[in-house]
């Protein structure tokens, strides 16, 4: 109810314009019964037009996608599912707490497909110290043959307070280490672009005509608006975000406010911004478009930032587009960082 009250709210955000995608993303969306995704979509449908070919987009457990939800989700129109797989062997899931097996993962695709959901995105964790190379294989393999269109690639992270932070400090597992995932980065890149995949972001994986529309979207800088606790919200010139509390976010919503927080983005963000996501992506950092949207000093900054790592053959400019090499694909969040410009 809190959500739909604030699509209400914000219904001119976005100025009229034609919705391209919806994402359920963010905790677990998996849980939403038919009449509450009604709910939703009814509200959207009254203060929004949607385009024919959206993508939208449920994030999921596999344990949560039965045979029955997956038909009820795609009678709703969710045409694409991202589902937080992690891992196809049961030593790497019990590592990282997760409540699903490997049966239930390949269950879900299958329930996903039978119920014609044919945009399907799977969640993988590499760098995990106790995996050989041959484990792996393991899980790339198992995903290239399910015939899933996207697949999400993340180096394994330890958060404070998990079951995996407490298995690193009493000495259980090793901590993860960097030469190990870079590693096995670059036996996933190699990998899965046999296998037709084309890696057209740092940490994604598409088919062709699979990419996601709505991770797209935000990395090419086009504006959005995120609704409930967390969201965040962009239209080209500033950015918003809610509170994550969610009883917070709710006494808001009831009492006609909306719980959020804004910043207005400077040119120097902005132009951060566009080197961050730029060089993460296919499409690199068109040195052209850093002219003519932040000039010519900013043009000039980044021409002496990135020579050291032109000359280490980390990066590469063509048709007057920078982008990462092969070799500097893992490293592009730190070669990034160098190539800010403090405010």
């Amino acid at each position: 109810n809190a959500l739909c009250r604030e699509i209400v709210a914000q219904k001119d955000y976005l100025q009229g314009a034609e919705l391209q995608t919806i994402y359920f993303g963010g905790g677990t969306p998996s849980l939403l019964n038919a009449g509450e995704l009604d709910l939703i979509f009814n509200t959207i449908h009254s203060y929004h037009s949607i385009a024919n070919d959206a993508e939208i987009t449920l994030e999921a457990n596999p344990e949560d996608l039965t045979l029955d939800y997956c038909q009820m989700i795609a009678s709703k129109g969710i045409n694409r599912l991202s589902i937080g797989i992690q891992s196809f062997q049961e030593k790497n899931l019990v590592l990282m707490n997760r409540n699903h097996q490997a049966s239930d993962s390949i269950q879900a695709i299958q329930n996903a497909q039978k119920a014609g959901i044919n945009n399907i995105s799977i969640d993988l964790i590499y760098g995990i110290p106790s995996n050989s190379v041959s484990d792996l294989d393991i899980d790339l393999e198992k995903a290239t043959s399910l015939g899933v269109q996207h697949i999400s690639a993340y180096s394994l992270t330890v958060e404070p307070k998990t079951a995996l932070h407490k298995l690193i400090q009493t000495g259980a597992i090793e901590t993860p280490n960097d030469e190990v995932a870079q590693e096995h980065f670059s036996i996933l890149v190699e990998l899965l672009e046999a296998n037709d995949f084309i890696h057209y972001e740092l940490s994604n994986f598409g088919k062709a005509n699979y990419f996601s529309k709505n991770n797209s979207s935000y990395w090419l800088g086009k504006k959005y608006i995120g609704i409930g606790p967390s969201a965040h919200s962009y239209n080209g010139i500033s950015r918003s975000w809610n509170v994550s509390n969610n009883s917070l976010y709710i006494k808001a919503i009831q009492e006609n406010q909306l719980p959020n927080e804004e910043e207005t983005l400077t040119i120097t963000d902005r132009y951060n911004e566009y080197i961050m996501t730029g060089l993460r992506t296919i499409w690199g950092v068109s040195l052209d478009k850093i002219e003519t949207e932040f000039g010519v000093i900013y043009h000039d900054y980044l021409m002496k930032q990135v020579q050291k790592f032109l000359n280490d053959d980390l990066v590469f400019i063509e048709d007057n587009v920078l982008k990462p090499t092969k070799k500097g694909k893992f490293l592009t969040d730190g070669i990034a960082s160098d190539l800010f410009m403090l405010n």
